[in-house]
């Protein structure tokens, strides 16, 4: 269910409506760099996690890739941010209870992807093998 103001519940979303929501919350919540920011706040949860660690913990991710992650998902009310008041201010992440849902779903994909990987590696070899042998003629 989603909602156009603070607790006021709409219908549901529709995916195939091209102008329906939920398609740009699928895209954000789809990416690799939210599904690894959401696993490593989940492991951490119900405690925070800094700003450098989720960045230490996230091989590849660039330091603007994650701010860009973390303050969509923080708008979306899936994380909570807090900063200290020092110097350099500290920045702190965790999942609210609406994030912690969604690292269920995407536990199941992470573990999809993980346990199928090489099918699906597999399937790309063959096709690219098909589209190399296409092009030769």
């Amino acid at each position: 269910m989603t909602s156009q103001a603070k607790g006021a519940p709409v219908a549901r979303g529709d995916l195939f409506d091209p102008a329906c929501p939920t398609r740009r919350l699928l895209d954000r919540i789809g990416t690799k760099w939210t599904s690894m920011a959401v696993k490593v706040l989940a492991e951490a949860a119900p405690g925070e996690v800094r700003f450098a660690e989720l960045l230490r913990r996230m091989p590849g991710v660039s330091q603007k890739m994650l701010s860009v992650t973390l303050r969509n998902l923080v708008r979306d009310g899936l994380v909570a941010r807090r900063v200290e008041p020092t110097v350099p201010p500290a920045v702190h992440y965790r999942l609210t209870g609406l994030g912690l849902s969604l690292d269920t779903v995407l536990a199941a994909v992470r573990d999809w992807a993980e346990e199928h990987m090489a099918e699906v590696d597999h399937a790309n070899a063959l096709s690219d093998a098909r589209e190399d042998g296409a092009g030769a003629n």
